[in-house]
């Protein structure tokens, strides 16, 4: 049987990366994992407890790097830096960054 838990991250919410130590924000939520049996396996590590599929999964822009992360909610954590990102990509999501949030550019569903 399959629990779904709720996302504990919105879009344009910063979060850290626990594993990692990168700071980024948060720009599609997945309610589980929507990527390939092939892309999980490369990308978990074996010799750790893999994160579950049925959790949620963020896509993040990550601060300074230009890269974009499919990180499961058990490996995030809010940012409490509250200072804006760098990242090219940015304003293809957002219109601004008011009190520690960045504000969606689309209004979504």
């Amino acid at each position: 049987m399959t629990t779904q838990q709720n996302a504990n991250f919105a879009i344009g919410q910063l979060i850290h990366h626990r594993l990692f130590n990168y700071r980024g924000v948060v720009v599609d939520v997945d309610a589980q994992f929507q990527g390939s049996e092939e892309w999980y396996e490369r990308n978990t590590n074996a010799s750790k407890e893999a994160p579950p599929k049925d959790e949620p999964w963020y896509h993040v822009l990550i601060d300074e790097d230009g890269h974009v992360a499919y990180v499961a909610q058990r490996n995030l954590e809010p940012d409490n830096l509250k200072a804006p990102v760098d990242h090219p990509l940015l304003n293809n999501f957002f219109k601004g960054f008011k009190a520690g949030h960045y504000e969606t550019r689309h209004t979504l569903n």
